[in-house]
Order: C-alpha cells, then structure tokens, then sequence
C-alpha cells in the first residue's frame, strides 16, 4: 500500500498517505493480538493477560519486521501472544488453539465493516471539506489493512494464526507432514505474494467485506 506511493514519486502524496497509513497499522496490529489473548483468556488461560498482553497499547504488540511490512505492503505480524494450552477448559486443546488463532483475523474482519461503513457515509453525506475527505480516506485505510491483516494471517503456514487452524482439523501424521514441509510452503506463499496473485484473495475479501457494509449503510444514505 505505502510502497505504490512511495514509488510514484509524489512526495506530497507519500507523506499524506503515511500520516494516514500509519496509526490504521498500528490499530490494526494491536487489535488483532489483544483479540487472541481475550480469546485465550475466555477459554481459561491468563498467561497474556500477566504477560500484559490484553492491551491496546500498540507497544506490546508490535514486531518490528511485521509492522515495516504492513506498512510497505498492506500484510503483515505483530509478536505473538504467549498462549499456554494446558489452561484451557475445554478438553480438545487443538480446537481451543485454532480459536485463539481464529480470533486474530476475525477481529480484523469485524473492524473492518463499520469502518468501511462510516467510509461510505461520509464519502456519500460528508461533504467535500478537506477534513472530511482525510477522515474518509483514514477509516477505508484501517479496513482495507484490518482485511489485509486477517487474510495473511489465514495462510496455514506456522508461525501465522492459519496453521493453528489447520492442525484442529488435520490428523497428527499430516501435521507432521505439514511441518516437514514448511520451507516449500513459505516459499510458495512468498511466490504467491511476489507475483502479485495473494493480492487477488485480499481484494476479494475487502471487496466482499465493503459489498456487506455497504449494504448494512445503505438505509442511512
């Protein structure tokens, strides 16, 4: 996202864009991991919650290398929440995990729609004040991000929160499989990423997201 502008050349147009890119990626990244310690907490386990890790303070959660590449490329990590599955409740732990893992990306799903929404109402009912016009490009940044954020994380490839989701449901000697085979994986997803076609899944998804939310907003208009 940050690096098209970047690249354009129009400095103006950078700045503008990273005065606004900026915070949407630091929301994004700190709801997304406090999201997986709630989750983690509801189910019985407190180990985010004394490693001060159910916050929204962005410094708690922030990976460098992950947040840089948000930034650059509109995907990325923060630093993992410390998850100890032995506390869970439930007694199928690998479920429990998938849900904490689930939990990330779902948040940035739900972050996404009213924002998409007040985008639209205000692109639509807003006016054409230069305020307005900078709010309205700050909430479609957070969603776009906030979709970007939970798609990458769905890429079933450890550390990311889909490969905790794909061993609820693989049995232990395709996990093993899996794991073995992890460098051709995460070569392949950088393949995908480089050459442009994961950018197809994630327009897919905020194109969905702002279908949904432009049907929620729709009444209001």
């Amino acid at each position: 996202m940050l690096i098209r502008s970047l690249l354009s050349g129009d400095l103006r147009n950078f700045v503008i864009t990273l005065c606004l890119v900026l915070p949407a990626v630091i929301i994004c990244l700190t709801v997304h991991e406090c999201a997986h310690g709630l989750m983690a907490r509801a189910l019985g386990d407190h180990t985010a919650e004394r490693a001060g890790r159910l916050t929204l303070d962005p410094m708690a959660h922030i990976d460098p290398m992950g947040f840089l590449c948000m930034l650059l490329l509109g995907f990325g990590w923060a630093t993992p929440v410390p998850v100890n599955v032995s506390q869970f409740r439930i007694k199928n732990r690998k479920a429990g995990m998938a849900l904490v893992g689930l939990a990330g990306p779902l948040s940035n799903f739900i972050v996404a729609i009213p924002c998409y929404m007040l985008a639209i109402w205000l692109a639509v009912r807003g006016g054409n004040a230069t305020f307005i016009t900078t709010l309205q490009m700050f909430f479609s940044y957070i969603a776009a991000l906030s979709v970007g954020l939970g798609m990458f994380n769905l890429i079933p490839v450890h550390p990311l929160d889909g490969s905790h989701i794909l061993d609820a449901f693989l049995p232990f000697q395709y996990q093993v499989k899996m794991q073995r085979y992890q460098p051709v994986i995460l070569l392949a997803v950088i393949a995908l990423v480089y050459f442009g076609i994961f950018d197809v899944f994630i327009g897919g998804a905020q194109n969905a997201l702002f279908r949904l939310s432009l049907t929620i907003v729709k009444p209001l208009l």
